[in-house]
């Protein structure tokens, strides 16, 4: 039997279309072969979701949102959306409301409860909740720094309206001189500032040596301190009071008139004889070296010296 042009038309038509939706419902994750089940979630607000928009299971899609409506004689949302009937939980399973990334949107994550006697069947309703986005954590948190920032403006703004009320115009003369005067003053300072870095760069040299010659300095009372540390002290000061002790004793004997030095000291006679003792032999050189020939007779014609005479007699 030979088909006819219009029934291999018609035919190829169909296979298009049936083509067409395997792969239209592919890309939105449905497929024709599997059986699903059909849920529902209530919520208040529903903003960014839409219908075709994934259902997830711990990050895995398994279904897609089939309808976004009011429910009747209320304001709250009903949104139907399908998963596998190979998905085995609980009908206490919530679906939540969630941002999926930074651009909008929102998507339906099932959290699911697993508990087999009370398994979830096509037509029922899951508990819904709405986890709050990166957009709504942002508002929270601002909100309440731009009401302090908001109070700190005003309080800023009244501060400013009380210092030009208080301060009248001798007082911002003033003020304003002083300013000026700090200004100078830090001019000031910025010149001497200068000055004395060029004096540094011109005796950068000659401090350098300074601190080489403090550090020789240092290194050299180091030396010192260890040579002290590692000599005898304790002997030195023993041999020190040892001497010290003689000196003393020595000292306390001249006092109590023992010994030559002693009696010499406290005995007037015995320094008055020596003082004679010593003028006399004083005299006898002089006169040695004034008259030799008194004490060394040596004459060929048996001449006789002139005798001796002191000089007291003169």
């Amino acid at each position: 039997m030979r088909l006819s042009k219009e029934i291999k038309a018609a035919l190829f038509v169909l296979i298009g279309i049936f083509l067409f939706l395997i792969g239209f419902n592919f890309l939105n994750g449905t497929s024709l072969f599997k059986s699903e089940s059909e849920l529902y979630a209530v919520f208040d607000q529903v903003e960014g979701l839409q219908s075709g928009t994934q259902v997830t299971v711990n990050g895995l899609t398994v279904g897609k949102v089939k309808s976004i409506n009011f429910l009747p004689s209320s304001p709250k949302i009903l949104v139907t959306f399908t998963v596998r009937n190979d998905l085995k939980f609980a009908k206490s399973s919530i679906a939540e409301l969630y941002e999926p990334g930074l651009i909008g949107g929102k998507s339906i994550a099932i959290i699911p409860v697993y508990d087999l006697e009370n398994s979830l069947a096509s037509g029922d309703t899951l508990r819904s909740r709405v986890k709050p986005g990166l957009t709504d954590v942002i508002g929270t948190e601002i909100e309440p720094l731009q009401k302090k920032l908001g109070e700190l403006l005003i309080n800023a703004d009244t501060l400013i309206s009380s210092l030009n009320t208080i301060l009248d115009d001798q007082a911002q003369q003033s003020l304003n001189k002083a300013m000026t005067e700090v200004s100078t003053t830090i001019t000031n300072l910025n010149t001497v500032s200068a000055a004395l870095s060029k004096i540094l760069i011109k005796q950068e040299s000659n401090i350098n040596q300074t601190f080489n010659n403090l550090a020789q300095a240092s290194v050299n009372l180091n030396q010192i301190s260890d040579s002290l540390s590692q000599a005898n002290l304790k002997g030195m000061v023993t041999e020190f009071e040892t001497a010290a002790s003689s000196l003393n004793s020595i000292l306390k004997s001249m006092e109590q008139g023992e010994g030559s030095i002693g009696k010499l000291m406290h005995d007037d006679a015995l320094y008055n004889n020596l003082e004679a003792s010593t003028k006399e032999v004083e005299l006898l050189i002089r006169d040695l070296k004034e008259h030799p020939k008194r004490y060394v007779h040596f004459s060929l014609f048996g001449k006789k010296d002139a005798p001796y005479e002191s000089e007291d007699k003169n």
